[in-house]
């Protein structure tokens, strides 16, 4: 990249499933939001997919005159071969004023998604599901909040958000809002089944730690239930008594046979069989991380006051360093690869090492037909190694499409 700082944090294609009524679309270009410079980026991965290089550059400034839009974070192509990107703040970093910009296929700022009067209270991730005209985005925080680390008063001030924005698509109209409460602090991730004809999906609640469910009723509006929740632990030497599990990312299998999800901070990575929806049966964990890994100074307090680590194994002589944190499954369901940064100033704040060190790419095998997750001990990338480095890896994406790219319509 051309500028240091971007902090480049989610990814998206030009073109995917949605646009399959169009003989010419291409997934050619990977677009990259700077969450905090406000640059978008179009990268040409066909030119050269083993040297990708830089098509355009989306300045902040002429973002923010268009549409007072600023902080831009998740992507999504749509089936007209715009692109819709969720924007965090105004420039000040205030969440009011967040809201959904349009980019045409030749990433030029046309205008707001969201009409006047209907940008979300938070912004963070969206999903579509045109068959049902909806479109539902989850809440993160203030820019001016979240870029500075975390801190727990900022949730009691409101400067984060627990709310689902469900709109009418394409018009951009809100029609309800849903306030999940203590159950859904911080409600990031946000998918729907991949099966179209299903009005059902799933959020991953970060600070509250649980998974929750949400579906359309008869009289077309929305609600949820809570599905899975991971107690927090009791602990000793760390900020606070208890350490919440902190479910930063999932993702459902291309089947809708499973769903995952990550512990940042417990440090474990679960499979869940979703075949009823309803009910997720836990069908695999697997430790590959956390604040609570042996040789920690912090450690978890048992029922019985006893103390105990995780034992989080080596790859390679290589000791894995922070949390799992973003995820991304091969299309064939049997490879999960797992990354460890979340956001830099969260990073520096929870697991300062890889500051250092830099962080890692790691993989993990699936048994797809009982479940199961197995570390691979041959797969490391290292970005402690990187020329430039350390580097902090985030999202990662599979050129040919993965479980998280596509919108089936």
């Amino acid at each position: 990249m051309p500028y240091i700082g971007d902090e480049l944090h989610h990814t998206g294609w030009n073109s995917c499933s949605s646009c399959h009524g169009d003989a010419s679309a291409d997934r050619r270009y990977l677009v990259l939001p700077g969450l905090i410079s406000g640059r978008i980026y179009a990268i040409d991965t066909k030119t050269d997919p083993k040297a990708p290089s830089l098509y355009k550059v989306v300045e902040p400034k002429e973002i923010a005159e268009k549409t007072g839009l600023a902080f831009p974070h998740t992507s999504h192509c749509l089936a007209s071969g715009d692109m819709l990107v969720s924007c965090l703040g105004d420039k000040e970093g205030n969440a009011k004023g967040n809201g959904f910009l349009l980019l045409d296929s030749d990433f030029n700022v046309k205008s707001r998604w969201d009409k006047p009067g209907h940008g979300p209270l938070f912004g963070y991730d969206f999903w579509y599901q045109p068959r049902f005209k909806t479109m539902i985005s989850t809440s993160w925080g203030a820019p001016k909040a979240f870029s500075k680390g975390f801190n727990l008063q900022h949730v009691a001030d409101g400067l984060y958000g627990s709310h689902l924005h469900i709109y009418q698509w394409p018009e951009g109209e809100m029609k309800q809002i849903i306030d999940l409460g203590n159950t859904g602090l911080l409600p990031l991730e946000i998918r729907f089944l991949h099966d179209p004809s299903k009005d059902t999906g799933y959020v991953g609640s970060a600070l509250s730690s649980n998974m929750i469910r949400f579906f359309k009723n008869s009289d077309d509006t929305w609600s949820h239930e809570v599905v899975i929740s991971v107690k927090p632990l009791k602990v000793e030497n760390w900020i606070l008594p208890e350490m919440p599990g902190l479910i930063t990312d999932f993702l459902i299998s291309l089947d809708d046979r499973f769903f995952y999800f990550v512990n940042w901070l417990h440090g474990d990575i679960r499979q869940y069989n979703i075949e009823d929806p309803k009910n997720p049966v836990l069908t695999g964990q697997i430790w590959v991380g956390g604040l609570l890994q042996k040789g920690s100074p912090y450690k978890a307090v048992g029922e019985d006051g006893n103390t105990y680590q995780f034992d989080v194994p080596q790859i390679k002589g290589k000791s894995l360093r922070a949390g799992p944190q973003m995820i991304q499954l091969s299309l064939d369901g049997k490879r999960l690869y797992a990354t460890n940064s979340l956001f830099s100033a969260w990073d520096r704040q929870f697991y300062p090492e890889i500051m250092e060190k830099g962080s890692h790419i790691i993989q993990i095998d699936v048994d797809t037909d009982k479940g199961g997750l197995t570390l691979n001990p041959d797969f490391f990338v290292d970005f402690g190694d990187e020329p430039d480095g350390p580097a902090l890896a985030h999202e990662m994406r599979y050129p040919g499409g993965d479980c998280t790219s596509d919108i089936w319509i």
